[in-house]
């Protein structure tokens, strides 16, 4: 049967790669959960593992489920194909594996996810690979970092925690220009609201586990970029080097989850803009820090890159850590909890919780303050959110106590 194809974004979210007449009429595209696949012959058997005839074999390699998976989210993203993996840090490491070796350079932003940066730091210099962090907020900063041995450029945007935003065409026109790759971390915007490979980037990575789920109820990783790019690293990246595959349950959930992205997105981004507008006027709150206030410091480039101001605020306390902590223990409806993205509002403090592989000395300089909250703004009506962030904010605020 011949598919009109669909240019809509939820229409694909919903529809691409999948004819329920081709599965006895079945809506919900069927869990494969096989370990392995038989063959019609030994010939045919051969010709599937050298490459000569499309087919499965193996689920650490491809499996139907996570195939419709990974063409979902490549037509979301604007790529050619995508590769599913058993975790967002499976994904990125999986990725540098593949396009790195000893002696090769990575220069990256100064503000990254912790396992990120521990990965980065710990990781891949354990191996021979150089990480320079730079400030990739000025295109110049990197024109500066860039020589011959710099094979990849990665950043987030926005960036976790602090919403730092970075020119994902700008900084990739720098890197293109001396031979590098650039690799994005999309997951806090997801294809709904930025499309990095649109604006220039090479790779994109994702913690599915967050937006793209959208329940909480997974952990799960996606790549996409070129075609040959993805068969390398499914086959170099995840297949030898991590074996870190996702499995056809956890694939069949966040299929569910893109089915609603774009609407999801939507809330937590209208609901997020009240909360910081709100936080803004509060003479406890020190800095907010929210793409679609005027007042934050990339909001012209928030507005070329992205669709939507997104579901992620961070903020400062005037009171520090110690009014953060005291904020925290009085919420109420909103949870204490890491991660992001889910149907529950969560609060988490990074430098004691999600960043806390970096030292106090490296908080500071990549712009984690100690006193920065986080708060992942769900889909609870927006009213019980602020009488939540009220009473806590005001029973945290000595001043008033006193």
């Amino acid at each position: 049967m011949s598919r009109t194809p669909l240019s809509g974004f939820s229409s694909r979210a919903i529809h691409h790669g999948y004819d329920p007449t081709e599965n006895h009429g079945a809506l919900t595209p069927p869990m494969h959960m096989a370990s392995t696949f038989a063959f019609d012959s030994a010939e045919q058997g051969g010709a599937i593992f050298a490459g000569e005839q499309p087919g499965y074999f193996y689920s650490r390699i491809s499996n139907p489920t996570l195939d419709l998976l990974e063409q979902r989210i490549a037509t979301l993203e604007g790529a050619d194909a995508g590769v599913a993996t058993a975790s967002g840090m499976g994904a990125i490491t999986a990725v540098m594996w593949t396009l790195l070796s000893a002696g090769d350079e990575i220069v990256t932003d100064k503000t990254l996810y912790g396992c990120t940066f521990a990965f980065f730091r710990h990781g891949l210099t354990k191996f021979g690979v150089k990480v320079t962090h730079v400030d990739l907020t000025d295109p110049s900063a990197l024109e500066a970092a860039m020589n011959d041995m710099v094979k990849l450029v990665y950043f987030e945007t926005p960036a976790n925690p602090n919403m730092r935003l970075v020119d994902i065409a700008a900084i990739s026109e720098v890197a293109h220009a001396r031979g590098a790759q650039v690799v994005v971390d999309n997951t806090y915007a997801t294809p709904a609201i930025t499309r990095p490979v649109e604006l220039g980037a090479d790779v994109v990575v994702h913690s599915a586990t967050k937006y793209l789920g959208g329940h909480g109820d997974l952990v799960g990783g996606l790549v996409v970029g070129s075609a040959e790019t993805m068969q390398r690293v499914r086959l170099e990246g995840l297949k030898d080097m991590t074996g870190a595959v996702m499995s056809p349950f956890t694939a069949t959930l966040i299929m569910r989850g893109l089915k609603t992205l774009a609407l999801r997105m939507e809330r937590h981004s209208k609901t997020a803009l009240e909360v910081a507008r709100w936080l803004e006027a509060q003479p406890q709150v020190a800095a907010v820090h929210y793409p679609g206030l005027e007042s934050f410091g990339h909001h012209a480039l928030a507005r070329r890159q992205m669709a939507l101001p997104g579901g992620m605020i961070a903020f400062d306390l005037a009171g520090g850590y110690d009014q953060g902590i005291r904020f925290m223990n009085r919420l109420n409806m909103i949870v204490r909890a890491v991660s992001l993205g889910d149907a529950e509002t969560l609060v988490q403090h990074p430098a004691s919780m999600t960043h806390s592989t970096y030292t106090a000395e490296e908080r500071t300089a990549h712009g984690i303050g100690e006193g920065l909250l986080r708060l992942s703004i769900g889909l609870e009506d927006a009213e019980d959110i602020f009488a939540d962030l009220e009473q806590a904010l005001t029973a945290s605020d000595l001043s008033i106590a006193a």
